[in-house]
């Protein structure tokens, strides 16, 4: 990769985690890029329309090209279309976000989500984003058909993130993971509290074809309605509905390349 894209894709990638813009100092800072360097990637990437400037001389912001990329790209795969009925359907049984994500190499991204109908606090984070394979229960799922050594392999690469992004209950080493990842296995899905987020839990459990994982299946929402019991009632249909998706993903071409590891 040369040095020009490789900075490039570095700005867009920091620049997806900040809606309210960052300045050009700021991401040359940040990213150690020179400032000269900086404008001249800011203005090339403002030139094609994946940046652009609050105001004049202000902060940079991404605009919705990237995400229009993605979702035309996710329309021509056929996945939203095959994987929404099922999505839809578990939405509605438990009332909370169900999302799916995609195996891509050694890379987990949500895709699609089908919210639920519950009144109140709605948990609702960005799609798009590469899932924290240490502190999701889409994380934790995907691991548990992997031996130790290629979960761990995986965990390692990506890191364990910043315990201040994440919740109370977030591992930050491999020991605190490993005896959540026999759990999940144990019972062939995983369940999160407080792990990911503060105040919020989760369950996923993988889609597999054969024995590769292609994606995750996930439910997601406020600890005080999604309880430890809640999670074993949705269990059942859950588990249904990711083993709906596999057989029936081979018409999609995203799950048509097989994931690294073996289980």
């Amino acid at each position: 990769m040369t040095l020009a894209l490789d900075r490039g894709l570095a700005l867009l990638e920091r620049l997806c985690g900040q809606p309210e813009g960052m300045s050009m100092s700021a991401l040359a800072d940040e990213l150690e890029i020179p400032r000269s360097a900086c404008h001249r990637l800011l203005a090339e990437l403002q030139r094609r329309g994946y940046v652009r400037q609050l105001h004049s001389h202000g902060d940079y912001v991404l605009t919705g090209k990237i995400a229009s990329l993605g979702l035309a790209f996710l329309s021509s795969t056929g996945i939203v279309d095959i994987a929404e009925p099922l999505l839809e359907r578990l939405a509605q049984a438990s009332g909370e976000l169900v999302r799916l994500s995609i195996v891509d190499d050694e890379r987990l991204t949500w895709v699609s989500k089908a919210q639920g109908t519950r009144k109140g606090l709605r948990y609702d984070p960005d799609m798009g984003m590469d899932a924290r394979l240490s502190c999701t229960a889409s994380g934790h799922a995907w691991l548990l058909t992997l031996s130790d050594e290629r979960a761990l392999e995986l965990v390692s690469r990506q890191g364990f993130g910043l315990p201040k992004d994440y919740g109370p209950r977030a591992p930050t080493t491999i020991a605190a993971l490993l005896p959540m990842l026999a759990e999940a296995r144990s019972q062939g899905f995983s369940t999160i509290d407080e792990v990911f987020a503060p105040g919020m839990s989760a369950m996923a459990a993988p889609v597999m074809r054969g024995a590769q994982a292609i994606g995750v299946i996930s439910i997601a929402g406020p600890r005080q309605r999604l309880t430890r019991a809640r999670m074993q009632v949705l269990a059942p249909a859950l588990l249904a509905a990711a083993a709906q998706l596999g057989p029936i993903s081979r018409s999609s071409s995203l799950f048509g390349r097989p994931p690294l590891g073996k289980a």
